[in-house]
Formats: structure tokens, C-alpha cells, sequence
């Protein structure tokens, strides 16, 4: 026979002792985190080749975004500095950089991977012990919405109660909930460009960053996206407009 579920009563105890300090806690070593990463790290070389490509992306991404705001006449003569089979700013060839080779010539490279590793890979082995030792069967939140059963190894890490809804959250589990929510926040507190986000670190060491494109085939896109862009000068008849408000 099927018997209905009563909700649990979650004292307002809990929130005080054991949701605000876990989410406290995570905040400070992020910071921390971040803060020591950027002590740490090591004065890397950047090859004036590079930095003069990424500024030149930068500057044709502007005039695609912004052509209507500039006259037709100003707009064509800015494309053609860019796009012109001879000298055109974009058909510099470029290739692609090896990650890899990069951290064998310069040690610094490697040497900065491995104290991100540490400072990223430190303070989880000591959280997570923490937080088993001193919060551990704590039910802490409940989801609003209905939730299937295959939630439950996710929201209801260090409880075994298959007869408890899954819609309640342990510690635990909030505490990984949060160590992946918080990554707007640190966005927000230390810039997009933070030592605290851990998915930025891993796409960086696996290659998914800049320094492993071909800018041959970056600056050859850039270049059809340039040719695409059809000019509508954002500003006509706008005396009229003026005049008629």
C-alpha cells in the first residue's frame, strides 16, 4: 500500500549552524584561493607576434559590431585595411601554438599549471573532510518542485533513507551544489578572469584556451565575417527625427 509523505520540519537552527558557515567558509577559500594563485604565479613571456593578432581580432570585431555607426565611405576604407589580399591586417599568417611545446621552452608554464593544480585540488581535500566531520546527516533545503529518483545520489550524499523524498538537500551535496554556483559570484567579486573558476583552470590545461588555435584559419574567418557585414548607416534621416520630437 502506498502511504503519503509528511514533510519534514527544518528548524531555522540549521540555517544559522549549518548553511550560512558551509556558505561562508566556500566564499573565503575562494577568495583565498584566488588571492594565493595570483601571488604565486610567475611572470610568463608573451610574444609580441601573439599580443599584436589578439589586438588586431579585437579591433576588426569592433568595426563588425559597430559599422553602422560609422559613415559607409570610413567603414569601407576601414574593411579594406583589414581584408585586402596584400598587406590586409588579417592575412598575416600565423601558426598554430603548440601548447605543449610552449611549456618546454618556457619552464614557468608548467611550473604555474602545477600550483593551480595545488591550490585548486588543496582545499577540496581538506573541505570535504571538514564538512563530513562536523555537518555530516544534516538536512538543510528542500527543492520547491518535484524531483524523479534519480536525483537522489546527487542531493542526498552521506544519508541511505530511500523513503525520504528526494527533494531534500544534505550537506553535502549542497556543498558541491554551491562550489559550482559560485562561479558567478567570484565572476562578479574578482572579474571573469579569476584564479577561483575550476572550469576555466581545466579548459585551460586541456587545451581548450588561446594559445592552441590556428590564426591562420581564425583570421580567415574573421575575414568572411568581415565581407558579410552590410552597411546601414544608423544615423540617416535622423535631422528629421530630431526636428520632429
Amino acid at each position: 500500500f502506498f502511504r503519503e509523505m509528511v514533510d519534514l520540519f527544518l528548524d531555522s537552527s540549521i540555517r544559522d549552524w549549518v548553511l550560512l558557515p558551509i556558505v561562508t567558509v566556500m566564499i573565503l577559500v575562494g577568495l583565498l584561493r584566488h588571492y594565493v594563485t595570483v601571488i604565486m604565479k610567475s611572470e610568463i613571456k608573451v610574444e609580441e607576434k601573439t599580443v599584436r593578432q589578439k589586438f588586431v581580432l579585437e579591433r576588426s570585431r569592433l568595426l563588425r559590431e559597430n559599422a553602422n555607426h560609422i559613415p559607409e565611405r570610413i567603414f569601407k576604407a576601414r574593411r579594406e585595411l583589414f581584408v585586402k589580399s596584400e598587406g590586409g591586417l588579417l592575412h598575416e599568417k600565423g601558426e598554430a601554438n603548440n601548447p605543449m611545446a610552449m611549456m618546454m621552452t618556457d619552464p614557468n608554464m608548467m611550473t604555474d599549471m602545477m600550483k593551480k593544480n595545488m591550490v585548486m585540488i588543496v582545499p577540496n581535500i581538506v573541505m570535504v573532510p571538514w564538512l563530513s566531520y562536523f555537518f555530516s546527516g544534516f538536512i538543510i533545503a528542500k527543492f520547491p518542485f518535484p524531483l524523479t529518483s534519480r536525483f537522489r545520489t546527487m542531493l542526498q550524499r552521506g544519508i541511505e533513507l530511500s523513503t525520504l523524498d528526494v527533494t531534500y538537500v544534505t550537506s553535502l551535496s549542497m556543498y558541491f551544489l554551491i562550489l559550482f554556483g559560485l562561479r558567478g559570484l567570484f565572476a562578479l567579486l574578482l572579474g571573469e578572469d579569476n584564479e577561483a573558476d575550476d572550469a576555466q583552470i581545466m579548459q585551460q590545461q586541456m587545451g581548450g584556451g588561446q594559445p592552441g588555435q590556428d590564426m591562420t584559419k581564425v583570421f580567415k574567418a574573421e575575414v568572411d565575417n568581415l565581407n558579410l557585414v552590410e552597411h546601414k548607416w544608423a544615423l540617416e534621416s535622423v535631422e528629421q527625427y530630431l526636428l520632429a520630437m
